[in-house]
């Protein structure tokens, strides 16, 4: 599944990195780091980080793909990578 935040939104509250840890953290006091694809098995983690949002600031979008699913094996190797880090 491919995860995104809305930054303008995000106020750091980190609910999603006490709910999520594998696919969300924060760099220094405010600022989210997150992987952008999750796979399934962290369905269940990611879906009460996106309800406990209290902005709502994670999209979800579950477009299955083949390419895509590559990637996240992949990313799962380093599943916060630098090219993802993310500041507002």
């Amino acid at each position: 599944m491919r995860l995104v935040v809305d930054l303008n939104r995000c106020q750091g509250y980190a609910q999603c990195v006490f709910l999520a840890p594998d696919v969300f953290s924060l760099n220094g006091e405010e600022a989210l780091r997150y992987t952008p694809y999750a796979d399934d098995a962290r369905r269940d983690q990611v879906a009460a980080a996106v309800a406990a949002c209290p902005v709502q600031a994670i999209l979800v979008d579950d477009v299955v793909d083949d390419a895509r699913d590559d990637v996240v094996d992949d990313m799962m190797d380093d599943p916060l990578p630098a090219a993802f880090d993310v500041h507002h």
